[in-house]
């Protein structure tokens, strides 16, 4: 190489960048306390994603073609009747609640939303940092496939073409419930959207579907309409933060809030001093593992547990749920409603109280003293930056008159959904440390589980490195590649396990919160495989493929927190 030239930049160094520009620039704007998305600091933000394209944004770098199920992976996470918003404000929680607004509540992503007036939407960000880089990173990708849509409307002299100006009347029709036919509908979005009628009318049948999102028609019409009205009569949209909202950030309001209303139910039942166990999982898995075998054995025949969880995963028995968590808390589980607004459910499990004959044999448990019988308290998914927020409140001891007393934490339990590097969807990653992305931070962890434990499971289980980034839908090939086949050795990605990592070490290591030989268990399922086209987030979720892993995984970590005691 000639002297004082470097080499040329490789496209993951090149998107590397890009993250790290759009991560400045969102907390940059946060500071700032707003910022127009076609305005100069917005453009920045558009071309760095542009830069970056993102795997599960698809066609976002196209310039005619717009990305259709990109589209419905955002609007299933943002709150129903975004593209109709000009203004869009991300608020604490600040009253809202109380006040007669229109609300709503994305089901793929729990956060409450209020639609102020026909322009205004207030969206609340209780979940820490991720929440809002990620709800940020979706807007950022609505607006640049919005600037498509008016592209393919407007002709060279910025007049409205014909296909826009029949989506207006169809639109109008559909406004007056009138009946309309889809079919020559499709032939106009084909040309707005810039995709075959076949694309087309496979997307309308899967917005059609999701419940929560309006209609493919709507909100092409919508995202067309407020971007011609920007570009045409210069009436910007704008993105605003509260005051509140900046200023709680970081500060562990919800997380303390939260973490208080477990130890406060341990301790007025006392279960403080038990050996207790804390599992990050889903909702379901542990307690059905516990007493679906009780709570149904007269209306199914038990043969294994993930025969069972595989029933109870079926939309049509809904009423078999209600039976066991009905029976559960009769027998032992109490259920935490949050209302600190972390949206993170808790059940606390006192084994003590759970009848060893009904138990699934898998579990391998037996009853012991009451004062030896473990506590588990399992506590839904975090997202991003909140695991470190819930858990560092969640470890630090309860104060009662003045007294600190310390938690009896006999194991921490990780389990969750990950995108993994070289298996398939469904297979299983056991994690040796977790390494943040775009930093040098990393936390090798002595994992209690070992790939081992599920020999002959008929999944792909993979050890190594985990990457925790900034979030799943801002990563691309190139950077994935680079951290699979470099010496990192990475065999998948998620969101939380570092933050988790963080706080149990200050806790263990640092703050003598919790016992420094304290077991840790982490095990993830892949949810999706990012490297694989058609296999991303986007592509929709498993389904009963996912029944498997979860509770193979449920299994081992309960048994290894059964053998703890």
């Amino acid at each position: 190489m000639t002297e004082g030239h470097q080499a040329p930049r490789t496209q993951a160094q090149i998107s590397r960048a890009a993250i790290q520009r759009l991560y400045v620039s969102m907390r940059h704007l946060f500071l700032r306390g707003g910022y127009k998305p076609l305005g100069v600091s917005g453009e920045s933000m558009i071309e760095a994603m542009l830069s970056l394209k993102p795997e599960i944004y698809g066609l976002i770098a196209d310039e005619e073609k717009v990305e259709l199920e990109g589209l419905l992976y955002i609007f299933q996470r943002l709150p129903k009747g975004i593209e109709q918003c000009r203004y869009i404000k991300l608020i604490s929680r600040e009253g809202y609640d109380h006040s007669h607004f229109e609300k709503h509540v994305p089901p793929r992503r729990k956060r409450d939303c209020y639609r102020v007036d026909e322009e205004q939407m207030f969206i609340e960000m209780t979940r820490g940092g991720s929440d809002i880089y990620d709800i940020l990173t979706h807007l950022t990708f609505m607006y640049i496939e919005a600037e498509k849509i008016r592209k393919n409307s407007l002709d060279s002299r910025g007049r409205k073409n014909r296909s826009w100006l029949m989506l207006e009347k169809l639109i109008a029709d559909i406004h007056e419930e009138k009946e309309i036919n889809v079919e020559v509908g499709f032939t106009y979005l084909n040309t707005i959207l810039g995709r075959t009628y076949d694309e087309v009318a496979s997307a309308h049948g899967r917005f059609e579907k999701s419940a929560e999102v309006n209609s493919l028609f709507e909100i092409t019409y919508w995202l067309g309409k407020l971007s011609m009205e920007e570009f045409l009569t210069q009436i910007d949209r704008e993105i605003t933060f509260s005051p509140a909202l900046r200023e709680n950030l970081g500060n562990h309001i919800y997380g303390e809030k939260w973490a208080n209303t477990i130890k406060k139910t341990l301790w007025d039942n006392d279960l403080f001093e038990r050996p207790i166990h804390i599992i990050s999982a889903n909702l379901h898995s542990v307690m059905n593992c516990f007493y679906a075998k009780s709570a149904l054995i007269k209306k199914v025949k038990f043969e294994s547990l993930e025969q069972f969880a595989e029933i109870l995963s079926m939309d049509d028995n809904a009423d078999m749920r209600a039976l066991v968590t009905d029976f559960a808390l009769k027998n032992g589980m109490r259920k935490l409603s949050d209302t600190s607004g972390t949206n993170i459910g808790v059940q606390i499990f006192d084994s003590a109280c759970i009848d060893i004959k009904n138990v699934a044999e898998e579990i391998g448990f037996t009853q012991k003293p009451k004062e030896k019988n473990p506590v588990f308290i399992v506590m839904d998914y975090a997202f991003g930056e909140q695991a470190y927020e819930t858990m560092d409140e969640l470890l630090k001891p309860y104060v009662t008159n003045e007294q600190r007393n310390h938690l009896n934490i006999r194991s921490i339990n990780i389990m969750g959904k990950a995108g993994i590097l070289e298996g398939d969807k469904g297979d299983i990653m056991i994690p040796t440390a977790h390494v943040f992305e775009g930093t040098a931070d990393n936390y090798p962890l002595e994992n209690s589980l070992t790939p081992s434990m599920f020999d002959g499971c008929g999944l792909g289980v993979y050890e190594g490195t985990m990457i925790t980034v900034l979030g799943t839908s801002l990563q691309n090939k190139d950077i994935l590649t680079y951290f699979w086949r470099s010496s990192w050795k990475a065999v998948g990605l998620e969101m939380e396990g570092a933050h988790y990592q963080k706080a149990i070490q200050a806790a263990s290591k640092i703050r003598n919160n919790i016992r420094p030989d304290i077991k840790l268990r982490y095990a993830y399922y892949a949810s999706d495989n990012p490297l694989e086209t058609g296999s991303t987030l986007a592509s929709g979720s498993l389904g009963l493929d996912g029944v498997k892993p979860t509770y193979l995984i449920t299994l081992e970590i309960l048994k290894g927190c059964l053998k703890d005691d």
